[in-house]
């Protein structure tokens, strides 16, 4: 009873997220966060930010990624596919309403100033991920070079995003073992001035 009521606990919550969540997968980390951190305290704040980053290099939509992941994380594969399915059901309601009566609206003008509304507060809420995001993970002037770096190739040039994603890991790893060198030889060089 216990793996039932947990397993429609990751249903419902991904229900709530998916049908609430405007603007893709980017838009919807705060809501993540909120969620997932601070009022179920499924994952930790940086176990979420991690999932997220995998869930944007992995093939497919970032919200049933991470939806899948969290889920997997929890219950393993029921909870997986219960985590999924609650992330797309939204979607696919809403999908097959509008699609059922797509023809009556598409020309309508309230509804075109309404998705003009909608747009806007979608750049809104990137920014506001962007922001967040970068609180939590620009801290170290490495990382900071390697997102500015990315971000101009990203905005100045045609480099596919799966290479900016590789390139920035092998910056990040290369970054990383060059550090753990560098503490080594201090160390070394520590205590070789210890023992004389």
């Amino acid at each position: 009873m216990n793996k039932i009521k947990s397993l429609f606990q990751l249903f419902w919550t991904f229900f709530k997220i998916g049908g609430l969540t405007f603007g893709g997968g980017l838009t919807m980390l705060p809501m993540l966060e909120r969620e997932l951190v601070q009022h179920r305290k499924w994952v930790t704040s940086e176990e979420l930010l991690d999932i997220y980053a995998i869930g944007q290099c992995t093939p497919g939509i970032i919200a049933v990624n991470t939806a899948t992941f969290v889920g997997y994380k929890r219950d393993k594969i029921s909870g997986g596919i219960a985590s999924t399915l609650g992330m797309i059901s939204p979607s696919l309601i809403i999908i097959i309403l509008v699609a059922a009566f797509l023809k009556n609206f598409i020309d309508n003008v309230w509804v075109s100033h309404a998705m003009m509304g909608v747009r806007a507060v979608v750049c809104a809420l990137l920014i506001n991920t962007v922001i967040t995001l970068g609180k939590k993970t620009l801290k170290s002037l490495q990382a900071w070079i390697i997102a500015l770096v990315i971000l101009l190739l990203a905005f100045f040039t045609q480099v596919p995003t799966v290479c900016l994603v590789l390139m920035s890991a092998a910056a990040g790893i290369i970054i990383d073992i060059i550090k753990t060198k560098h503490e080594k030889k201090s160390a070394l060089k520590e205590e070789g001035e210890e023992n004389e």
